[in-house]
């Protein structure tokens, strides 16, 4: 079960692809125009809502907004929960042998291990979202001073939570869970967590484990997982833009941004400023400024896992499933967030010497063409970079070892079931 746009979704068609190909029965429940896209990898889908549903929710302006952009989102989590957590009731009670695996905001995937005590593991695709008093994640819209000591950042995200974020949250999750006969939560951000399992998509070598995280977790990596998105080959004429010219410079502001007509327009200035030839992708066209000069091009949609190895850098909104294919490719990232975890990510890369960031305010042509000079001339990010691609490709494939995770979790809820009826006890349901 996944709650999300597509850095949410696909690693989740990603993992129902390869557990059907090890033998196991498949549904994904995901927002209704990622049918397609589910049924491509042969899973079974459940929809969570309409394709308009969906539309309504990626269309608020509020989304995009560094302090307001979670209220959408937590909003239509919480609308899918209950019917989410009736379905996998139902399922079960007919006798199928279930196993979850949800994002952060599958509510109705905990819902239902509360209720039914489902074997299920929740799968982070962001650092971000995972809390620690030694490390905590930069909040969207807070830049709290890296010189304030962590447990101080720490303790301002709790209050964010509990002032913020738990107040909007809160009430209306309770009512649901009293309707369902729960207890209340206190803390969503511990809740979403499955006390059973939780599965880390991203290397220790990017955000490194820290000591008070959940004894539950389990590290991984990126999940490469572009293939199953709306374009999984090259198309025709981006090949052919590619190889008519020197590596071009990307921009992408997403696959739910409706409001990046600013980023573009300040996209084809910076290229024509730099010289540089660029690609644009954006599903909607309608943010892209007509015409486009010549060594421009615009695309809906392409395969960041072909596109970037022949690209020279990358400008992006700092989406986690984003960076991780410019890591891949080996190529800098200039990082100008929205919301979520795009600050975070944002940060993680600049420490790392794998790229910079700039506010959506300061993202104008002059400032984005100096800093991409810089990125591309800088020595030390062309060793960061390349060693983040080594790495990358050294590295095991993590959607296999999160397979390998969620039939370990399968086969010890199966023994701890024996072991139970061994003793005397009831068959399990």
């Amino acid at each position: 079960m996944a709650v999300g746009t597509h850095g949410d979704v696909l690693p989740f068609i990603a993992l129902g692809h390869e557990l059907l190909a090890r033998g196991h029965g498949v549904s994904l429940a995901a927002p209704a125009p990622f049918e397609a896209m589910a049924r491509r990898a042969g899973l079974a889908f459940q929809p969570l809502g309409t394709v308009a549903d969906y539309e309504a929710v990626i269309r608020q302006p509020d989304l995009w907004h560094p302090q307001q952009g979670f209220r959408p989102m937590f909003d239509y989590a919480l609308r899918m929960a209950e019917a989410t957590c009736l379905w996998l009731g139902a399922t079960r009670a007919r006798g199928v042998n279930l196993l979850v695996v949800a994002s952060p905001l599958g509510w109705g995937a905990r819902l239902a291990q509360d209720l039914y005590d489902l074997p299920t593991a929740t799968l982070h695709v962001m650092p971000f979202l995972i809390e620690s008093r030694s490390d905590p994640p930069r909040l969207p819209g807070l830049a709290l001073p890296r010189l304030l000591p962590a447990a101080l950042r720490a303790y301002v995200n709790l209050g964010v939570d509990r002032f913020a974020v738990g107040p909007f949250t809160l009430p209306p999750l309770n009512a649901l869970r009293a309707r369902l006969g729960l207890d209340p939560v206190h803390r969503l951000r511990h809740w979403w967590n499955s006390p059973t399992r939780m599965l880390l998509m991203f290397p220790d070598w990017y955000a490194a484990p820290q000591a008070d995280w959940p004894t539950q977790a389990v590290q991984l990596g990126f999940p490469l997982v572009d293939r199953f998105g709306d374009v999984p080959t090259m198309p025709p004429e981006l090949d052919a833009f590619l190889a008519a010219g020197d590596a071009p410079i990307v921009f992408t502001y997403g696959s739910a941004m409706r409001q990046g007509a600013g980023f573009f327009d300040t996209a084809v200035q910076t290229c024509r400023r730099m010289g540089r030839r660029g690609v644009l992708l954006a599903p909607q066209g309608g943010q892209i400024p007509k015409p486009l000069p010549d060594g421009i091009i615009h695309l809906p949609y392409a395969p960041l896992s072909t596109l970037l190895p022949r690209s020279a850098a990358l400008v992006h909104h700092g989406g986690v499933g984003t960076v991780a294919q410019a890591l891949a490719a080996g190529i800098p990232q200039l990082v100008v967030p929205v919301a979520f975890d795009h600050f975070d990510e944002g940060r993680r890369l600049k420490d790392r010497d794998l790229g910079a960031t700039v506010s959506r305010r300061a993202f104008r042509p002059a400032r984005a063409s100096r800093i991409l000079r810089r990125l591309l001339a800088d020595p030390a990010v062309a060793r960061a970079t390349a060693a983040a691609r080594a790495r990358m490709a050294e590295g095991r494939d993590a959607i296999t070892e999160a397979c390998d995770q969620v039939e370990a979790l399968a086969a010890a809820r199966a023994a701890a079931t024996h072991a139970g009826r061994g003793r005397g006890s009831p068959p399990a349901p």
